[in-house]
């Protein structure tokens, strides 16, 4: 458990706070590129760690981001008029560019303009995201490419869906793979045939759902990165081989969850404020794993519903509520879905969300398959006292591959480590990446099974 002081530097991310400041040492979404789609477009309120701010992208195509209230007398921008590639207040007709600069101030006899400017974020786009750094300007590090960057926004799926708790306390659901062989569990599992795929080598995603199923208790490794780290869930397959599910967690917010056999997919948990965040998430369209080791889909076999499709801005509604009771149905919960919530990614948000905006995390008591959880804790907590104390934040700076960062799924050859799987060492990788793999003993080239 965490002390109480401990707790509240996890927490909070307002200005001035520890993890506040630690969090603006970052390049962050601030909202999706299809919430500004076009030069002149309505301008969108944006809070974020706190901040009451608005996007908009100008007529000359740039985006900005600047704080919501007029620095004159405090109108809110978000009612300005997008227009002469400046956000104009419409109280007094003062305008402001992307920049913060004031660049026109009709209500005023004899301008002051260069006398005033607004608080503004940079910004930059990137695999369908408006990026801001919301730290010092001597202290911007370059942006960090996840692998979004020289793509066009239409090549990636970006999308956001509100959570109603705090960032971290939803972000543990991500890093905790013990929870899937509960949460998201259905008895209809059992039923699956068994389809030859439990040996080493790939399984088939309906088999992965009998791993879990089968072995509920995982053995955690975490393995530290200069990213943050990789952790594997280790399981008994039911015939005894040793299944691994590799998830990457990667300073303060990201996360790249496992996936038959590696994932590209990233996962961000952004703080609105301490009791609020959205959780984004943008991959690639091309899935970049040209043999589709994965098999089905990894819903194709379950009883729960499909991702529900979005608004044309990337925002995922939320039917399944705290409001609503996230329309739990008991009998189904006595008869075949484990939670008795029918949407799988609510029953995440029904658990995180159910221990109230902020938890006590003084209340809990942890066990061994919550290592992943006390490791990110720590890492954060840890970095938050060093930038008070005059340390650089970890993962910032130039010359970081963050492009190298994947989620894993596999069951292992005897004596295979998994700490090779997913990255670009692991044969499958190279062949997404049309790198020619070594040769073998034979003159042929070593691929995985």
């Amino acid at each position: 458990m965490l002390k109480a002081e401990e707790n509240e530097i996890l927490t909070r991310v307002g200005p001035g706070t520890l993890m506040g400041d630690l969090l603006r040492r970052y390049w962050t979404p601030a909202c999706l590129t299809a919430e500004i789609p076009e030069p002149g477009c309505d301008p969108v309120r944006v809070r974020l760690l706190g901040e009451n701010l608005v996007a908009f992208r100008d007529t000359r195509g740039r985006a900005g981001l600047v704080q919501e209230n007029c620095p004159h007398r405090g109108a809110s921008l978000y009612f300005g008029r997008n227009e002469d590639a400046a956000i104009r207040c419409v109280y007094h007709g003062w305008a402001f560019d992307v920049d913060g600069r004031c660049v026109d101030m009709p209500s005023e006899p004899v301008p002051f303009c260069e006398k005033v400017r607004m608080r503004a974020y940079p910004a930059h786009e990137s695999g369908g995201v408006v990026w801001t750094y919301m730290g010092p300007r001597e202290t911007m590090t370059p942006f960090r490419d996840f692998g979004t960057e020289g793509h066009d926004a239409g090549e990636f799926t970006a999308g956001k869906q509100l959570t109603t708790c705090n960032w971290v306390q939803a972000m543990e659901g991500n890093i905790d793979t013990a929870h899937i062989s509960h949460l998201h569990q259905w008895d209809g599992v059992d039923d699956i045939p068994d389809d030859g795929s439990d040996k080493p080598g790939y399984p088939s995603n309906a088999m992965s759902w009998k791993f879990w199923r089968h072995d509920r208790a995982p053995r955690l490794e975490v393995d530290d990165t200069w990213y943050g780290y990789r952790y594997a869930g280790i399981r008994t397959t039911p015939n005894g081989n040793t299944h691994v599910r590799i998830t990457a967690y990667a300073v303060p917010y990201s996360t790249m969850v496992a996936s038959i056999p590696f994932s590209t997919g990233h996962g961000m948990f952004i703080p609105i404020d301490d009791q609020n965040c959205w959780r984004y998430f943008v991959t690639a369209k091309d899935r970049q794993n040209p043999r589709n080791l994965g098999g089905a889909n990894l819903f194709s076999v379950a009883p729960f519903s499909t991702p529900i499709t979005g608004r044309r801005d990337g925002i995922l509604p939320r039917q399944y509520t705290m409001d609503n009771d996230f329309r739990i149905d008991r009998d189904a919960q006595r008869n075949g879905i484990f939670s008795g919530v029918s949407d799988f990614v609510s029953q995440d948000f029904m658990v995180t969300e159910s221990m109230g905006p902020i938890y006590d995390r003084t209340e809990e008591h942890l066990g061994s398959t919550d290592k992943a959880i006390t490791r990110m804790r720590h890492i954060l907590i840890s970095a938050a006292k060093g930038l008070a104390a005059g340390k650089e934040p970890p993962a910032v700076g130039a010359g970081l591959d963050f492009r190298s960062i994947r989620g894993a799924e596999k069951i292992l050859e005897p004596d295979e480590d998994w700490r090779a799987l997913g990255t670009d060492d692991d044969p499958v990788v190279q062949e997404a990446l049309g790198i020619e793999p070594p040769l073998g003993a034979a003159g042929r080239p070593e691929l995985a099974d």
